[in-house]
């Protein structure tokens, strides 16, 4: 019997046993996948997160996890970090040592981030209005392309920050905002965030508020009348507004010192290497300094010392799984040409040498091995492929 007889037999054999063959191909190909996986999406993290580290100089913020201030301060997660004071922000900025553009990344409208800045943040990051026109006034937002796509926004419509509880007995309503404009893509958190003056994330709070004209309330909340009219009297049903028009924009006003009111974190653009280093001893000493100064790179070559470790130990972990996957798929294979005894003596019989019975053995695994070892060469590539798509989301 020639080779291609052998062959031929073998890929009836395969096909009769689809099952078990579909199994070890599978498994092999897990076993060949997973550890390439890991390494193809740890990289592409790094990459993106890196990316974004690199470019911001300095972050201020808050005493605790610098970590949780990069994350929140660049990528918008992590809410619920401590707050420091806009003037405890501002006060990097004295002597004309840096630029510093605050970011209030607190609260959400319908699952994406209102991020609360100034117009610097958009020429830091290079951010263009590819559709309307920057925020003008109180109330107004930009949304990122991400957000705009999700939620079908186009300037001019309207978008609601999400309340942080159902019932807020401090009086604070969800404010309605006017989009004003839409991000171009920029591949970044920033095209799924939501943009607003830092002061209207302080709106937002609590910490301003408009009043309804007094003289145009419903009658049912009106207790008494005087002059005329020119003086009414209203109940407490008289709530806040909700939407900043232009025809009450000037009814709002802030509670308080305006120097004292929060942000989460601040980017830090000093003018120059001099001015960076003389930044980073003067808040050396956060116990003194109450805030702590960060560079956004180094933390986050911290976190990827940590998670290269980690990585090596999954990876050497996938490998000896593999290694224990290979022997088990040897083993079944074995075990099959055991009970394929009485068929390879069939062939004996009919003049099959034993040659041509290794090579119809022989051509059976190297089909399971070649396949499994082609789709995760294909798999690979498809990964790396949407490796930086799949990372931010993930990372978003």
């Amino acid at each position: 019997m020639n080779a291609g007889g052998a062959f031929q037999l073998g890929w009836a054999y395969l096909r009769r046993q689809r099952a078990k063959t579909i199994l070890l191909v599978s498994a092999l190909t897990l076993t060949m996948v997973l550890p390439a996986a890991i390494v193809v999406l740890v990289n592409q993290a790094e990459r993106h997160l890196r990316s974004r580290a690199e470019v911001t100089p300095l972050l201020i913020g808050a005493p605790g996890s610098a970590l949780e201030l990069v994350f929140n301060g660049l990528y918008f997660s992590k809410p619920e970090i401590a707050t420091l004071t806009h003037d405890e922000a501002n006060a990097a900025g004295k002597d004309r040592l840096a630029t510093v553009i605050p970011v209030y990344a607190r609260y959400s409208a319908r699952k994406h981030r209102i991020v609360g800045t100034t117009i610097d943040y958009f020429r830091f990051r290079g951010l263009d209005v590819a559709e309307g026109d920057p925020m003008t006034r109180l109330g107004d937002c930009v949304v990122g392309a991400a957000v705009a796509e999700a939620e079908g926004l186009k300037p001019g419509d309207s978008l609601v920050s999400t309340p942080e509880a159902v019932f807020d007995l401090a009086g604070v309503y969800p404010l309605k905002m006017r989009v004003t404009g839409i991000l171009a893509p920029t591949g970044t958190p920033d095209d799924r965030a939501v943009f607003v003056d830092v002061k209207t994330t302080w709106v937002i709070e609590g910490l301003a508020h408009g009043h309804q004209d007094a003289r145009e309330a419903d009658e049912s909340e009106v207790l008494s009348q005087e002059d005329e009219g020119r003086s009414v009297t209203l109940n407490a049903s008289v709530v806040e507004y909700t939407e900043i028009t232009e025809e009450n924009v000037g009814s709002f006003h802030f509670h308080g010192d305006p120097g004292t009111f929060p942000i989460t974190s601040a980017i830090v653009v000093p003018r120059g290497e001099k001015e960076r280093t003389i930044l980073l001893g003067r808040y050396q000493d956060v116990e003194k300094t109450g805030v702590q100064l960060v560079e956004p790179g180094k933390v986050m070559d911290e976190l990827f010392e940590t998670v290269f470790q980690v990585q090596r130990l999954v990876v050497a972990a996938l490998v000896l799984v593999g290694i224990a996957s290979l022997a088990i798929a040897l083993l079944v294979f074995l075990l099959s040409n055991r009970l394929r005894t009485r068929e390879f003596s069939s062939l004996r019989q009919i003049g099959a040498d034993p040659i041509t019975i290794r090579l119809l053995i022989a051509f059976e695994g190297a089909f399971v091995v070649i396949v499994s070892a082609l789709l995760s060469v294909v798999l690979v590539a498809a990964l790396f492929a949407i490796a930086p798509a799949l990372v931010r989301v993930l990372v978003s």
